[in-house]
């Protein structure tokens, strides 16, 4: 394997996000030098993969967390907007490459599943309800549908409503749109037109060591070849560290000031996943609920139609659990090596105001098959311990930074670090990641390359690519673009 000396770009792992940026960074500029290095034997094996996340395409459109409700019982939508057109803004880049005949078949990675909330008792009805309604005078939105009647919710999820009553106390909401997305198979297509069409490999086996700076504009990035231990030194101009929850040690050894006072509190995810055909068919959504009182924004429990592995799938969670790595396939040491001088405080802050979270954590790391089992059956009533087995899904490490009355913060969502002149860019923290790629990655762009995106030929290709780049967004344009990538897509 040979490289040459200098890189413009060099995008630590070999996920969705690295594959988002190198790919907008080649149409934009076809002659930019990247090069993308993957630690593992091939690309999107740790967050990216299909077992790993949700698979819901993260739009806002049922998930309740978005929409908070404010000590006057009014609700906010503001997250919900940014997050469904960040959504949009990955389905027109996806759209744009097929109507470019790069991607030839959208289904293998996206799928129209619609999008479902759900809610039992009176209070959380009230809530749905007061939702919908401010969710029905936002055009983004407005083909949601709300209902309280079970025969109703009878049609949408039928699975769920098996054993219900009158007398049960509940309300729904749904919107057509919502999609399913395989994002293990759309970052292999990805990288498949990375190198097919713009001779852009990704290396695996290839773990990144330390980046340290070399001259004034460049820097030097360690690689070790797993497969022979060999140490290879690179020089590249930009470096982007997309390495999922190992981004946060290796921006550690960064010597840029903007990383002091981030931590990371790692999270592992688990699933029920049927195992009973017959069941797994009497399903076709996605179904939402609210998390518990005091829960965090993570554990919103939710029932997913999947397609994964080629076949139908049906699980139910997340389950969190505990473990000390940073990454499925990272050492026991990691969260033990993250904890430095200038994170200490913050990270007792975020503890100290998080103890709901550390009870939450140490509730579910306790509980059984059977524990698990009677969380289900508040969705499925009837479901029985045989049909249903627990897998492990993907490694997540949740932001902590520094805050200046709490001493430091624990923060979901995602985060880009920068160093000043945009030089190194690191992406930290999770969902609603993967279905953010896009626009976060123009986020990227914008801090390491603002020459491509200002520039008159940039501004005209990012326009064909983004309709929705730096646009103020209208109720027409909002329609025209969806109507394209529905088609597109074939959703």
């Amino acid at each position: 394997m040979s490289f040459d000396k200098e890189y413009d770009l060099i995008c630590v792992g070999g996920g969705i996000m690295s594959a988002n940026l190198a790919l907008l960074g080649k149409l934009l500029n076809p002659k930019m030098k990247i090069l993308i290095l993957e630690r593992l034997d091939g690309v999107a094996k740790e967050s990216s993969a299909g077992w790993n996340n949700a698979g819901t395409g993260h739009s806002a459109l049922c998930e309740l967390n978005y929409c908070p409700e404010n000590e006057y019982k009014s609700i906010s939508i503001d997250k919900a907007i940014q997050i469904c057109k960040q959504f949009e803004i990955s389905k027109q880049f996806w759209s744009y490459l097929v109507n470019e005949n790069l991607i030839d078949k959208p289904n293998e990675f996206v799928s129209p599943v619609k999008h479902h909330s759900w809610v039992t008792g009176k209070d959380n009805s009230d809530y749905l309800e007061k939702r919908f309604e401010a969710f029905k005078k936002h055009f983004m939105f407005d083909s949601i549908e709300f209902t309280r009647d079970i025969e109703k919710m009878k049609e949408w999820f039928p699975l769920i409503m098996r054993e219900r009553t009158e007398e049960d106390v509940m309300a729904a909401s749904r919107i057509d749109r919502g999609t399913e997305v395989n994002y293990g198979v759309l970052t292999e297509k990805l990288f498949s037109i990375l190198e097919n069409e713009f001779d852009t490999p990704v290396y695996c086996n290839m773990e990144v060591q330390d980046v340290d700076p070399d001259t004034d504009l460049d820097w030097t990035v360690k690689v070790k070849d797993t497969l022979n231990n060999k140490i290879h030194e690179l020089e590249a101009k930009h470096v982007f560290v997309g390495a999922g929850g190992g981004s946060l040690l290796l921006l550690q050894k960064i010597e840029i000031e903007e990383k002091d006072g981030y931590g990371g509190f790692p999270v592992s995810g688990e699933w029920l996943v049927c195992n009973n055909n017959e069941i797994i068919n009497q399903h076709n959504a996605k179904v939402y609920s609210k998390a518990g009182i005091g829960d965090p924004p993570m554990s919103t429990p939710h029932l997913d139609t999947r397609f994964i592995d080629g076949k139908k799938q049906l699980m139910f969670g997340p389950f969190a659990g505990f473990s000390p790595k940073f990454l499925k396939e990272g050492s026991n040491l990691d969260l033990l090596k993250s904890i430095q001088l200038d994170n200490i405080s913050p990270m007792l802050g975020a503890f100290w105001h998080n103890l709901p979270l550390t009870k939450y954590l140490v509730e579910q790391v306790m509980m059984s098959h059977k524990d698990r089992m009677e969380a289900l059956r508040k969705f499925v009533k009837d479901a029985k311990d045989e049909d249903w087995e627990l897998k492990v899904a993907g490694q997540r490490v949740q932001i902590i930074k520094k805050d200046e009355y709490k001493g430091g913060k624990l923060q979901f969502g995602t985060e880009v670090i920068s160093s000043k002149d945009g030089s190194v860019t690191c992406l930290l923290g999770a969902s609603p990641g993967a279905s953010t790629a896009t626009a976060i990655m123009l986020e990227v762009l914008e801090k390491a390359f603002p020459e491509l995106l200002d520039s008159k030929e940039g501004k005209k290709i990012l326009k064909e690519i983004i309709p929705f780049y730096k646009t103020e967004l209208t109720s027409e344009l909002f329609r025209k673009e969806l109507k394209n990538s529905k088609k597109a897509l074939k959703l």
